[in-house]
């Protein structure tokens, strides 16, 4: 192991940069090692962009955990990217990044997304459980159906089927999206993801969720759906 620049970690062919507080990827980086790393940590900086990672041209894995990195984050196409961890970054919204990520990293078979507003696991609401978290985990396998790790957590065969079937509409919500109150819950309909009864959002199932706001809502879901404002409320 070496370090040949101030911040820079050389082990063979990995590369580390970390903990820098750089808004951007440093073009000495890219120049003197872009061209024989095959995994780059650029975890715990203040990276807002990731201009200058087209230089890494063999890239293999890539890890840009703890940065400001948002949904309409960028990157080069790289054709041999099999690992991509983004955990605690500051991306709110999924379609478009996950149809991004399925066009530039073709080869993605590891992805963690842990931490952000995305995910709803308890890592960002202690009010997300573990049924929330599984109908993200369908959409991405739908939009990214070669992954064989989502997160910390193995695809299972079960999980590819159903994805397959269904994921499609089990779309996430950005938060500000559902700030708008209980009102507008009522008319996103069945392709927006809500974590709610999945009756709902069966498209086989042709009743609309316009009844969960009268008096034909069960307890329960009532109970559910305050809970879904009040995050979305704490969250803008």
């Amino acid at each position: 192991m070496a370090s040949n620049d101030l911040g820079v970690v050389v082990d063979g062919t990995q590369v580390s940069y970390i903990g820098q507080d750089c808004e951007g990827i440093p073009e000495l980086l890219g120049k003197k090692y872009g061209h024989f790393a095959k995994r780059l940590d650029l975890s715990f900086n203040l990276l807002r962009s990731l201009e200058g990672l087209e230089e890494f041209v063999c890239l293999e894995e890539l890890i840009l955990d703890n940065n400001l990195l948002r949904s309409d984050l960028q990157l080069p196409r790289l054709p041999l990217l099999h690992t991509l961890t983004i955990n605690k970054n500051q991306i709110t919204e999924l379609d478009s990044l996950l149809d991004h990520l399925a066009e530039v990293v073709p080869l993605l078979k590891y992805l963690s997304l842990l931490g952000n507003e995305a995910c709803p696991n308890e890592l960002v609401s202690l009010d997300n459980d573990e049924s929330d978290y599984q109908r993200y985990r369908y959409f991405i396998l739908h939009k990214l159906p070669n992954l064989k790790f989502l997160d910390a957590r193995k695809v299972t065969k079960k999980e590819q089927e159903e994805a397959s079937t269904r994921g499609a509409f089990m779309k996430v919500l950005k938060p500000k999206d559902l700030a708008s109150g209980e009102d507008d819950l009522n008319v996103l309909g069945f392709h927006q993801y809500t974590p709610l009864p999945q009756g709902t959002r069966d498209g086989s199932n042709h009743k609309d969720a316009s009844h969960l706001g009268n008096g034909n809502c069960s307890t329960q879901d009532r109970k559910k759906l305050q809970r879904v404002v009040n995050t979305a409320q704490s969250i803008t």
